[in-house]
């Protein structure tokens, strides 16, 4: 099985990008399963019903979220409805789902688990690394994998080892800056701490470099503004057999598309 993970889908730019751009990267590289992070797919900031239905409807077979999942309220309800469309399993009480098992056509059954970090992170989140011990429990799926959102290179390879052996494979989302350090574990996980975004990388994190560099400058608040050059899809492919659920291998893509 063939799974492309695919980074934070910034705004319309990273929304626009995946619509060209995914269609050919699923054929020439033959993937089974594409699984995005959107929790920044709506103006740079949250989801929507809207952006979720519209990675979905460009390839995206399940859509991952984090931190600004909540933004727009509305969101709620999709999550509930939607078993395609997840949230961090470790937020209390909160909409939707944070692990799904899916069916491929042929057969074949798949997991996907959504958690979020709390080092360096804002909002109030039971403990991951319990939160996901238990989510493993509740699928039979032999190949699960793992979208970890979070903010400390530390804590994302703890996770890592903490997970080895039992998924497939674990990349980090969330920082938007994609790192080099993929890897097989001992035990047969594919590892990445931060795929990286999808969408402007002339920016910071996807903003536009003046108001963003006047915050830092100032130390005063300046318009939240997404960029729109050297637009890039960055993501992660990890080939896994479908006996053991162990990973094969894995590799980082980088396609580019045109300012937007």
């Amino acid at each position: 099985m063939r799974f492309l993970a695919i980074g934070d889908v910034i705004g319309k730019p990273g929304r626009i990008a995946l619509r060209e751009l995914l269609p050919a990267l699923i054929e020439t590289q033959r993937i089974d399963v594409v699984i995005a992070n959107a929790e920044n797919s709506a103006g740079g900031l949250g989801t929507t019903p809207e952006t979720a239905d519209d990675l979905l409807a460009c390839g995206v077979n399940v859509v991952t979220g984090g931190n600004h999942t909540w933004k727009h309220r509305e969101y709620g309800a999709k999550l509930d409805s939607d078993e395609r469309c997840l949230r961090p399993v470790n937020y209390p009480g909160a909409p939707g789902r944070g692990v799904a098992t899916y069916t491929l056509p042929d057969g074949r059954r798949y997991a996907v688990l959504n958690a979020i970090g709390r080092t360096f992170m804002p909002d109030l989140v039971d403990d991951p690394f319990h939160a996901v011990d238990r989510a493993l429990g509740t699928t039979d799926a032999k190949v699960i994998v793992v979208d970890f959102h979070a903010e400390a290179s530390s804590e994302k390879r703890a996770m890592g080892h903490h997970l080895d052996g039992r998924v497939a494979a674990m990349w980090g989302t969330h920082t938007h800056v994609p790192t080099a350090d993929e890897e097989i574990l001992q035990g047969g996980t594919a590892y990445l701490t931060d795929v990286g975004m999808t969408g402007p990388y002339r920016s910071v994190i996807g903003l536009d470099p003046v108001p963003s560099v006047a915050r830092f400058l100032t130390g005063r608040p300046s318009p939240y503004k997404l960029a729109s050059e050297d637009v890039q899809l960055r993501a992660l492919i990890v080939e896994v057999d479908d006996t053991s659920g162990r990973a094969i291998s894995l590799e980082r893509v980088t396609r580019k598309y045109p300012n937007i």
